[in-house]
Formats: structure tokens, sequence, C-alpha cells
């Protein structure tokens, strides 16, 4: 069962509203999803050794938003993920060398900036979908080590 076919239409159709929603505010979300993960798992931070993650800092911010725009990016047409992850799949599998358990725990900060950023209304509805999308980016990044 691939992603398209476990999201409804209208999970599909939330997730990307608000991806693009938050497309303007993609340095801050990411942001705030990089520290609550180097905060919560230190060990993340050893593949950010060359850069500055301090908080407030640009690294931090530059890496942030890369990566809230990458997931917006593959909310724009789910039923491709893949094939819009293959360079970050290779980056991250081949030249970055990441533990892909990394892309999980940051799946995981992710939402809960999510729900902090959009509060009320990140409902239930919102964040199951959302849960099911990025634990499928998630995986799509971590297929290269396979």
């Amino acid at each position: 069962m691939t992603l398209a076919t476990m999201l409804s239409k209208e999970e599909k159709r939330l997730i990307k509203e608000i991806w693009e929603r938050l497309t303007p505010v993609a340095e801050d979300i990411g942001s705030d999803a990089l520290l609550r993960m180097f905060n919560s798992y230190p060990g993340t931070k050893t593949y950010f050794s060359h850069l500055d993650i301090s908080p407030g800092s640009s690294h931090l911010h530059s890496h942030g938003k890369k990566i809230v725009l990458a997931i917006a990016e593959g909310a724009k047409d789910i039923s491709q993920l893949t094939v819009t992850l293959a360079p970050l799949q290779t980056l991250h599998a081949y030249q970055l060398r990441i533990d892909p358990t990394n892309f999980k725990l940051l799946s995981h900060c992710m939402l809960v900036s999510l729900a902090c950023y959009l509060g009320e209304e990140f409902t239930p509805v919102a964040h199951a979908a959302m849960d099911k999308y990025l634990s499928a980016f998630a995986a799509v990044l971590a297929e290269k080590y396979r």
C-alpha cells in the first residue's frame, strides 16, 4: 500500500494546504523542529558539527528552511514523493551518510513544531494526516539505505 492510497483525498488536500501556508515561515518551523531534535536527541548533532546550530544561528535557519521547503515540495504531489525526493535520498544516504533513524526523529519533532505553531488549527484530523505524510517522507528518504 502506498502513501497515495493510505491518504484520503481530503487528507491530501489538507496536507498540501498546510505546507503551502507554512512556506512563508519555513525558517521558523524548520529551525524549531531541528532545535527540538537536537535537544531531545543530542546524538543527532554529530552530523552538524561543521555548522553553528545554536538557537537563532543562520545555519540553523537556513537548514530548517531547506527541510520545510522539501517537505512542502513533496506535499504538492504526494503520489510522486519518491521521484521528488530522489536527489535528497542520494545526498543523505551516499554523501552525508545520515543515520536513517534521524529522519523519524525529525518527523516527530516536526509534528510537535506544527502543533505549537498551528495551535487549535492542528486538529486531530490534520495531526493524523500529517503524521502519515511525515512518516512516509522519512521512509522515502531512508529507502536508499536498503
